[in-house]
């Protein structure tokens, strides 16, 4: 089966300068490799006439399909559309539709439309005109020579639902793609290499049209199996047994599957057991309160948090010891575990989490550097504490302190 070759160019001097994150490509790339379609080269281009049609063509060499974002605004500097019609030799006419579309988009807004906005429905006489829902410039169609062209706006959500709606259930219409099944298999609290060593013979015994690849990130590793075929079936069942022959090494580190979170599982584990979490924060911020309150449902089991960032209010409020706090510091195993025991108290919950620590990147001492955290989770009868070396770097601390801090109530539900 042919391999499908697909080129992305995003267009924008905003995206050189570095004024504006790329995620679009990103996505792009995900959803592509989903269907089996191979990106061959991912191009970033500025608002330059010339960098853009020998980006076009230099992409017209190698790839079977070209997806374009960015620079299909009203005004002078985007030149995306102009361009494409100089590019395939046609001009640029009104289009009824198009044109009708962007006028409906306005009116139902209540919003003026300008001579401007009216032009975003004029498009090169050589494309087929695809519908933008959620915005007004619409979406590009072109076909040349077996190669195929989709230009669609760099607004993320406008891009997302044309590639949705549009250009990927096209794919499959016009190449003959093969069968992918891709599964994720989440842990935590162990690091990629240690995971490696854990998981070797079963790596090297998996079969030929399975790929494994270690994906790690903050405090994680994901596992990516990978599954070739004809099958869909056939392949999601080779997969899973795959999956259960190497959970049982693995298991105590596993919190989730696919897209789910830590917060997710976490707040899937709270409510199986039907228990409760509050949380003290000091040196996190409230930033682990965030990431749970993030997750739908999270007020059966999300009892409340307080960030006592001065120690007057550790003691006021959650009856830390004066003297713990004069002989031990608010850094230290001491002061986590009595703030964790108070504001499980405080809100009545099943489990009080609580973290104080040193995020830099000032403040840190020789006996406690920056990036020394103490972190803690009080239960029915136990209080488990963890001691984290981290960085130097303040938001990387922060985070790094809510993966451990969640996985520390994760086991602790699952274990006590």
């Amino acid at each position: 089966m042919k391999v499908v070759r697909a080129e992305i160019i995003a267009i924008g001097d905003e995206l050189l300068y570095g004024q504006i994150v790329d995620t679009n490509s990103h996505w792009i790339s995900q959803e592509l490799d989903l269907m089996g379609v191979k990106v061959v080269r991912k191009t970033t281009v500025g608002d330059d006439r010339k960098d853009i049609l020998a980006a076009f063509a230099s992409a017209e060499a190698r790839a079977d399909i070209i997806l374009i974002t960015g620079g299909l605004g009203p005004t002078q500097d985007d030149l995306t559309k102009p361009l494409l019609a100089e590019y395939f030799n046609c001009p640029i006419v009104e289009n009824e539709s198009a044109v009708a579309a962007v006028t409906e988009f306005f009116i139902q807004r209540g919003r003026e439309i300008t001579p401007l906005n009216i032009l975003q429905g004029h498009l090169p006489a050589c494309c087929t005109y695809v519908p933008n829902e959620v915005g007004t410039a619409p979406g590009m169609w072109f076909e040349r020579n077996g190669t195929y062209w989709m230009s669609m706006p760099g607004v993320p959500h406008e891009m997302k639902k044309l590639m949705t709606d549009f250009v990927l259930p096209k794919l499959p219409t016009l190449f003959p793609l093969p069968v992918i099944v891709h599964r994720m298999i989440k842990t935590v609290g162990i690091g990629e290499s240690w995971l490696a060593d854990l998981i070797r013979d079963w790596e090297n015994a998996l079969p030929t049209n399975i790929r494994l690849a270690y994906l790690p990130s903050l405090g994680h590793v994901k596992l990516r199996l990978t599954g070739f075929g004809n099958d869909k079936m056939e392949i999601e069942g080779q997969i899973q047994h795959q999956i259960d022959l190497v959970l049982p090494s693995i298991e105590k580190y596993v919190y989730g599957y696919d897209s789910e979170s830590l917060e997710t599982a976490i707040g899937k584990l709270l409510s199986l057991h039907n228990k409760t979490v509050a949380l003290a924060e000091s040196c996190s911020g409230g930033y682990i309160s965030h990431l749970i309150t993030s997750i739908s449902g999270s007020s059966n089991y999300f009892q409340g948090s307080v960030i006592p960032y001065h120690n007057q209010f550790k003691s006021e409020i959650l009856h830390v010891k004066a003297e713990t706090l004069m002989e031990r510091g608010a850094v230290s195993e001491e002061t986590v575990r009595e703030m964790s025991s108070g504001v499980r108290e405080l809100f009545q919950a099943d489990f009080g989490l609580a973290s104080s620590g040193i995020a830099g990147p000032n403040g840190g001492t020789e006996e406690k550097p920056v990036g020394t955290i103490w972190i803690a989770c009080a239960g029915e009868g136990f209080i488990e504490t963890k001691k984290l070396q981290l960085t130097k770097d303040r938001m990387l601390n922060i985070q790094l302190t809510a993966v451990a801090i969640l996985n520390l109530l994760r086991v602790c539900i699952l274990e006590k």
